[in-house]
């Protein structure tokens, strides 16, 4: 598990932060059930050739919510707020699940914010396929009913299909999750989330052409929820954009394969040039 701490912003809010390792910046953006310890397995593996930042989204996790709206971009602004509190002018960017859509948008439009990015199994297409779970939460707005209600449902669900079959998360891991997502506020801005993210999907994809920056579309071949033809699209549509599809990836690779993504993420941050279509 990563040591973390709670700093406090100028405005007193509080955020939960692990940092480690030393070289040029990297931020990891989590998604849902997750908290930052989804990434305790890669980050150690990142270390020796970046200092690694985790935190907690606000709201999400031990960091305190924020006032505002919650679409992609209104997220990326955020990042941007944290980059300048910790006084970075630039950092690379990785972003899994609904940390994808707010690294996408970091890129697009504060170009001068962002090194290098890398996007891991996040819903980033409003016409692809997706899992039946993802389909029937997004027709029918059932992620407010579901999260309110069925917490444990969805943390147990999320843990047999984010895994290869038969792998389950540690005791220690799976504890510190659930700790905060059985909270009440913290599914309650989930929900919040999705609607803001489900509400400005559609423009999402303008943003991508925008993206000038070395790009790593890193994905998990079996990700049953979002499969790997959102990320041939999106790498088709971000300029310099490289894809990777990892055959044994899962949903929540970063801790089942983190030795493999590891190792793809660091080669893609120590490459000396940017990487151009072939």
């Amino acid at each position: 598990m990563l040591d973390t701490a709670l700093e406090a912003l100028p405005d007193g809010r509080r955020v939960r932060v692990a940092r480690l390792g030393q070289g040029p910046p990297l931020l990891l953006l989590h998604g849902y059930p997750d908290s930052l310890q989804i990434w305790s397995a890669l980050a150690p593996l990142l270390a020796p050739s970046a200092t690694v930042i985790a935190f907690d989204w606000p709201g999400m996790g031990g960091s305190d919510p924020w006032p505002g709206a919650l679409t992609p971009e209104h997220m990326a602004a955020r990042v941007a707020t944290l980059l300048d509190h910790w006084g970075l002018p630039r950092a690379s960017v990785l972003g899994h699940d609904m940390g994808g859509q707010p690294a996408l948008a970091l890129a697009a439009l504060h170009p001068d914010r962002v090194e290098r990015l890398v996007v891991m199994n996040a819903l980033v297409l409003p016409d692809e396929d997706t899992s039946w779970e993802i389909k029937v939460l997004r027709r029918y707005g059932m992620y407010r009913l579901v999260l309110r209600h069925l917490a444990r449902a969805v943390f147990w669900r999320a843990e047999r299909t984010f895994l290869p079959a038969g792998v389950r998360l540690p005791e220690e891991l799976r504890a510190e999750m659930w700790r905060w997502f059985r909270r009440r506020e913290v599914r309650a801005f989930v929900a919040r989330l999705c609607a803001a993210y489900e509400g400005t999907l559609d423009r999402l994809p303008a943003l991508y052409e925008r993206i000038e920056c070395p790009t790593l579309v890193l994905w998990g071949g079996r990700d049953r929820h979002f499969p790997p033809a959102h990320a041939q699209r999106l790498q088709e549509a971000v300029l310099h954009a490289r894809l990777e599809v990892l055959p044994e990836g899962e949903h929540w690779m970063a801790w089942h394969d983190a030795d493999v993504v590891a190792e793809r993420v660091a080669s893609f941050l120590a490459a000396s040039a940017p990487i151009l279509r072939g």
